[in-house]
């Protein structure tokens, strides 16, 4: 997992891919923590991903860097403690403006039964499970 978290802050950038009813859904996202020995994103309620991930809370990850990218499929798990999006929020600041971890907004998910898989057009691709 530690591997996975690395690599999505090198990216600094991935792509989270939900479903609405059967239209898959994609954007860009750049929070990940890893908070109890857990990987996590965050969100905000009153978005569509949100309100998708509450529907069907299979998704799938995607990023790029240095060549290699990794895609990682999971079940997003809410985690609506206090603590789990504190820790969220401590790990980036800039997110305080808009979020709090009391406020009826931040969400924060962990990535359950997730398997990541590392690829790239000069090595064979390698499964890490989390």
């Amino acid at each position: 997992m530690q591997e996975v978290f690395d690599f999505l802050k090198k990216a600094g950038t991935y792509y989270l891919a939900t479903v609405e009813g059967d239209q898959p859904r994609v954007r860009p996202f750049g929070t990940v923590n890893i908070f109890e020995g857990k990987l996590y994103i965050q969100t905000g309620k009153v978005k569509p991903c949100s309100k998708q991930m509450a529907a069907n809370p299979k998704v799938e990850i995607c990023a790029f860097a240095g060549g290699e990218w990794v895609r990682i499929a999971a079940e997003a798990v809410n985690d609506d403690r206090v603590e789990a999006k504190e820790s969220m929020l401590d790990s980036y600041p800039n997110l305080k403006a808009s979020y709090s971890a009391t406020d009826d907004n931040t969400q924060v998910l962990y990535l359950k039964d997730a398997v990541a898989t590392f690829s790239s057009f000069t090595a064979p691709s390698r499964v890490v499970k989390f």
